[in-house]
């Protein structure tokens, strides 16, 4: 009787696994198997120079768009907008035409991530692009600083807002969609700032950390906002009582993680809104959770590596990425900077934060996807979406004005990806 039990369980399962692959899924030990056709490449037109994307992507649940900075990492910015319900990729124009920018103000690139208040403008800061113009101010044309931008969607205007401290860039902003003010980081002086659009009223918070400026601000569900210190110690700026409250100790980190490390910050986030938390990941690896609360910093949990399937320091690599999927579980790419935990290999990671089992969904070969950047970002129907590019070699037709690094290019593109379903 216990054989014929087993025998006919058997048969369930075989028959459910046949009838759910016919129905589009695939199941590997009874969970659905993520394939290529769960993830769709989506390239930027009429921008012959496009180089890069820099964490500058975020999704307006007003108009159902996916809004993209896509720059030639020297002085031209495009502005993109995906229209989800079209499957539609524009350029709606470059940054310095549409902020009607002199030459002298010229910006590399949008640092920060894309953001919207509660109509639906679009908010994001701009930065110089690179050490050399910046921090040593070695450019022909010096560098101004970056500016603070919003778009308006319905009018498909940029208005800018100006230049939160002259001479430095701005790496990172956020927005309280209850008051409309604007959060941003300043680079290099890292340099805590407010901005009030409604009364154009600013107010320094002074500098919270030195050397590399960590990238990563963001938002609860109250407005509070979040960063690190140079000692990784979560800083929170409760608007409640216009203060900003330390945490007493570091985040978690793996031992003998550089200190370097360490004072980079966290790289990437994504929310559960539903329950409070904040998922993210330290520059040395280390995934973690925070349950956020409306006065104090809340409780940090430690959910461990993001990967150490290889034989190399749990600390080392590199996720400037991450989403959380309707599923419950979390996204995100690893690779980037000549950092791969696989020879010339990026590669795909599931996490579930409930039970910490993770796994390698997909990978990829750097001439497909070599970096990837982006936090939470993801539509009304479930679908994530990155920032990323591919290293290729150089060839005849590639346009001279591109920048190039031993005869290769960096060729910039969107992902779309639905762990639950195919999208292509």
């Amino acid at each position: 009787m216990l054989k014929f039990k087993r025998i006919v369980r058997a048969r369930y399962v075989l028959v459910l696994a046949l009838s759910l692959s016919l129905c589009g899924w695939s199941v590997v030990f009874g969970q659905p198997k993520i394939t290529e056709k769960n993830i769709d490449f989506v390239m930027y037109p009429d921008f012959a120079e496009a180089n890069s994307t820099w964490g500058d992507i975020g999704y307006n649940p007003v108009n159902n768009a996916v809004y993209i900075g896509v720059t030639n990492h020297k002085n031209k910015i495009g502005f993109y907008e995906y229209s989800v319900a079209n499957d539609d990729m524009q350029l709606k124009g470059f940054v310095n035409e549409m902020a009607h920018l002199r030459d002298y103000q010229w910006q590399g690139k949008i640092h920060t991530k894309i953001v919207f208040d509660a109509g639906g403008k679009v908010i994001f800061g701009t930065d110089g692009g690179e050490s050399r113009e910046e921090y040593l101010m070695n450019h022909p044309q010096g560098y101004a600083g970056g500016f603070l931008m919003s778009y308006d969607p319905r009018t498909e205007k940029i208005t800018n807002l100006g230049v939160p401290m002259q001479y430095e860039s701005i790496k990172d902003v956020d927005v309280d969609p209850e008051t409309g003010k604007i959060y941003a980081i300043s680079y290099p002086q890292v340099h805590f700032i407010v901005y009030d659009p409604k009364t154009n009223v600013q107010k320094d918070y002074g500098r919270l950390g030195s050397a590399h400026v960590p990238r990563v601000i963001f938002t609860d569900k109250w407005g509070n906002c979040y960063y690190v210190d140079w000692r990784q110690r979560l800083v929170k700026y409760e608007k409640s009582q216009d203060k900003l409250v330390f945490a007493k100790e570091s985040l978690p980190a793996f031992e003998g993680t550089p200190g370097g490390f360490i004072i980079t910050g966290i790289t990437a986030y994504a929310k559960d809104m539903g329950s409070n938390k904040i998922y993210f990941v330290t520059y040395g690896a280390k995934m973690v959770e925070l349950e956020t609360q409306e006065n104090g910093i809340g409780q940090i949990r430690d959910l461990g590596a993001a990967y150490d399937l290889a034989d190399q320091p749990l600390w080392k690599p590199y996720i400037p990425n991450l989403n959380l999927g309707d599923n419950g579980k979390l996204y995100y790419f690893i690779g980037g900077h000549g950092n791969y935990v696989k020879n010339n290999t990026s590669v795909l990671m599931e996490l579930d934060p409930a039970t910490l089992k993770k796994r390698v969904v997909l990978e990829f070969p750097t001439t497909e996807v070599s970096e990837v950047t982006g936090s939470d970002i993801k539509d009304k129907s479930g679908n994530l979406y990155f920032a990323g590019r591919k290293i290729q070699p150089k060839s005849k037709d590639t346009p001279e004005s591109l920048p190039s690094i031993d005869d290769k290019v960096s060729i910039p593109f969107m992902i779309k990806f639905n762990p639950e379903k195919n999208i292509k």
